[in-house]
């Protein structure tokens, strides 16, 4: 019997069968996110985040990752070189929100099996607690401009009313600039977004107070139920760099440092909390798809939860129905 001495030859993985290049599978990925309908900022974040994974160079200062890299080649040390040029680079709270976009793209892949599995993990980054306007700042920012004065300016109102819906809505600036004046329903008192982050129309409840500022503005404002609620002075619609600008404008007039649109998004967010507001609700307003975000809410105001600690304390709550607890001064205690 003859025994064959021809060598076999090595098995393919199923990931060198289906090889693609990086660039061929990113265009792919973006591909998918198109059919996903996914929006054009989420789109734009992970070209970012693919353009952050060529700048990686290898400990010979040549490219780690290159457009013609087959994906079959890649290991979990090019991840983890990823991850350190991102820590080295970017700021700590930065890092997670783009291995957040590496990851996506990476399982793609591999969920499409061009490349083996390799976990993404994100690092450990320190809870940074994000700043809120104080309710002094907003007593300025909440004070009614004259709009009967001779001198009254529709942006200042315009500006005014805007800052009141934010604070009662907790809206993104992006949906804000898009809502139009059919959006509002001032019978039913709620409001239709139909531009949000993840696509999803999603229906709102207007506030008691919000209900009777925005029957003003609408009156006062007028136009089409094709208008734009919130619109530049002109009656056209309001980019979101204007917004921002004006709102910014608007504070330093006040006297008011802070400048960010958005930081009342975050204000709303622990308004809510702190006034006992139920985190599921406050998901759903916010427009979330999952309670990962509003856990951080909860946790990232620190010292504010001291505010009616002692109304919401078990022990406190049992305390009133003990006798008197005695003081021990001037006794000592047995042995």
């Amino acid at each position: 019997m003859k025994i064959s001495m021809k060598k076999s030859r090595p098995t393919m993985s199923y990931a060198q069968e289906n090889s693609k290049t990086l660039e061929e599978g990113f265009l792919e990925f973006i591909e998918s996110c198109e059919l996903r309908n996914l929006s054009d900022k989420t789109v734009e974040f992970y070209e970012n985040c693919f353009k952050i994974i060529l700048r990686v160079k290898d400990k010979e200062g040549e490219p780690l990752l290159e457009k013609d890299t087959e994906l079959f080649t890649i290991q979990p040390n090019d991840i983890a070189q990823i991850t350190k040029y991102l820590l080295e680079h970017y700021k700590e709270t930065s890092v997670n929100s783009y291995l957040r976009g590496v990851r996506a793209i990476f399982y793609y892949f591999m969920d499409l099996h061009y490349m083996d599995k390799c976990p993404v993990e994100l690092v450990r980054a320190k809870k940074v607690v994000k700043p809120t306007y104080t309710d002094e700042e907003l007593e300025k920012l909440l004070k009614k401009p004259n709009i009967k004065a001779k001198n009254a300016s529709f942006s200042e109102y315009r500006n005014w009313v805007l800052i009141n819906y934010l604070l009662a809505t907790g809206n993104r600036v992006s949906t804000v600039c898009n809502i139009k004046n059919y959006n509002v329903n001032l019978q039913t008192d709620n409001i239709v977004l139909e531009k949000t982050k993840n696509r999803k129309e999603q229906i709102i409840p207007i506030s008691r107070s919000l209900h009777i500022i925005l029957k003003e503005y609408m009156s006062y404002r007028g136009g089409e139920a094709e208008d734009y609620l919130f619109c530049n002075q002109s009656g056209f619609k309001w980019t979101e760099d204007a917004c921002k600008h004006a709102i910014a404008k608007y504070n330093k007039k006040r006297g008011v440092r802070k400048t960010s649109i958005h930081l009342f998004r975050h204000t709303f967010a622990k308004k809510w909390i702190l006034n006992g507001g139920d985190p599921f609700r406050l998901q759903k307003l916010l427009g979330h798809s999952s309670m990962e975000i509003v856990r951080e809410y909860v946790e990232m105001f620190g010292d504010d939860l001291s505010q009616q600690f002692n109304d919401f304390n078990p022990l406190e709550s049992i305390q009133p129905r003990q006798e008197k607890v005695p003081t021990m001064k001037g006794r000592r205690m047995k042995k």
